[in-house]
């Protein structure tokens, strides 16, 4: 049987180590705060919200929620983030993502000032990914991949690591970063020539495909530890699956993160420090 790679005592960690660092804040003054910009009511932007919410009230970071129609427009999406930007209280701000068909997202990410991006959307954050250098914040799920496996004692330097997934969001910045930790890094995808064969050459495969169940049994072997940040509702099961199929592969590997129960829960904590040190920042 593989070893659980839970996030919860991880993220409770980590929003142990904050507590102390808002407390400094609040006591000079600085009331670290979060902007939740939100547009509809997506059940899975909803599920990231409270998430997000939650871990925020634990560690002493205020919360300010920002919530429009699906139907609104462009412009009244971007009036809003240029209030969150005016406001010198709100230190990041979250957009919560994949915005309505209608919207341009691009324009929409480039309107966010860089440094309240605590969530890696805008060029600037993600040149900072990409050049390892601190400039803005990465993308909180793609930082709660190496956080994750960094705590969990997991080797990562020479470590042979496979990423199936390209996004912005997580493939692209967590290959990024885990070069950074000196770990030999192939990035594949789902139209990878025998994707399989890459993934069972991996110690670490990092799994974010983005379509539920991408890999299977066949694509692991002993010894592995997998990472699994797929968030998928299985319709016919009637629960979120990941990318991996567990049941399949957990006989099988050495150590895999749950889903439910593995990376969610870091990446909140890793949004709420990223406020933190926006606060921290600002008040220099």
């Amino acid at each position: 049987m593989a070893k659980s790679l839970r996030g919860a005592p991880i993220a409770a960690a980590i929003t142990e180590e904050l507590a102390g660092r808002v407390d400094v804040l609040r006591a000079g003054g600085v009331a670290p705060t979060l902007a939740i910009v939100r547009v509809g009511e997506r059940p899975d932007d909803l599920s990231y919200e409270r998430g997000a919410c939650k871990r925020a009230e634990k560690i002493g970071v205020d919360v300010k929620s920002f919530v429009l129609a699906e139907d609104c427009s462009q412009q009244d999406l971007l009036e809003v983030i240029d209030e969150v930007n005016c406001d010198p209280s709100i230190h990041g701000c979250l957009i919560l993502r994949p915005l309505p068909a209608a919207f341009d997202e691009a324009a929409v990410c480039t309107a966010l000032d860089p440094a309240k991006d605590v969530d890696g959307i805008t060029v600037e954050s993600l040149y900072g990914v990409f050049a390892n250098k601190p400039l803005g914040y990465p993308p909180c799920t793609a930082e709660a991949v190496v956080e994750l496996l960094a705590r969990s004692g997991i080797e990562l330097s020479g470590a042979h690591v496979t990423v199936v997934g390209r996004s912005l969001v997580i493939g692209r910045p967590v290959s990024m970063m885990l070069q950074a930790k000196n770990a030999t890094v192939t990035m594949c995808h789902t139209r990878t020539r025998d994707l399989a064969a890459e993934c069972r050459a991996a110690d670490v495969l990092v799994v974010a495909a983005g379509h539920a169940r991408t890999v299977g049994a066949g694509s692991v072997t002993a010894g592995q530890t997998v990472v699994d940040v797929g968030f998928n509702w299985d319709d016919v099961a009637g629960e979120l699956v990941g990318d991996v199929e567990f049941d399949a592969v957990e006989p099988v590997v050495d150590a895999i993160t749950p889903v439910p129960g593995g990376v969610g829960s870091v990446t909140t904590a890793i949004l709420v420090k990223h406020v933190v040190e926006a606060a921290e920042r600002a008040k220099r």
